[in-house]
């Protein structure tokens, strides 16, 4: 019996654990069907780093606000220390944000009215 699909069809590609657009391109690698992120870990860490630069970006922000002319290290590098601190804060908080809502919609547990 025929296959009764268009000529140049092909199978559509799953969405499961794609992403919120889906596979862009067919899985080519080696990698299990299955695989998965371990999002439990990165929400762990997200979790633990994400205080820890917050109060690294405090802690070198009020050292170089505290520095005088000629202190060892000096003011700018305090200030990019404490810059550092901020930015991976905010990437750790980004990531706890984006695992929180994709373990949430793994679940099928969305608020309701989104």
């Amino acid at each position: 019996m025929s296959d009764r699909r268009p000529r140049g069809a092909t199978d559509p590609v799953p969405r499961e654990r794609s992403g919120a657009i889906g596979r862009r391109y067919p899985r080519t690698g080696t990698e299990p069907a299955t695989a998965q992120s371990p999002l439990r870990l990165r929400l762990l860490l997200s979790a633990v780093f994400l205080p820890l630069f917050a109060a690294g970006a405090a802690f070198f922000g009020v050292w170089a606000a505290d520095t005088g002319p000629g202190d060892s290290p000096g003011r700018d590098t305090l200030v990019a220390l404490a810059a550092v601190c901020a930015a991976l804060a905010l990437l750790a908080a980004a990531d706890l944000i984006a695992v929180r809502r994709r373990l949430r919609r793994e679940r099928g547990s969305t608020p309701p009215g989104r």
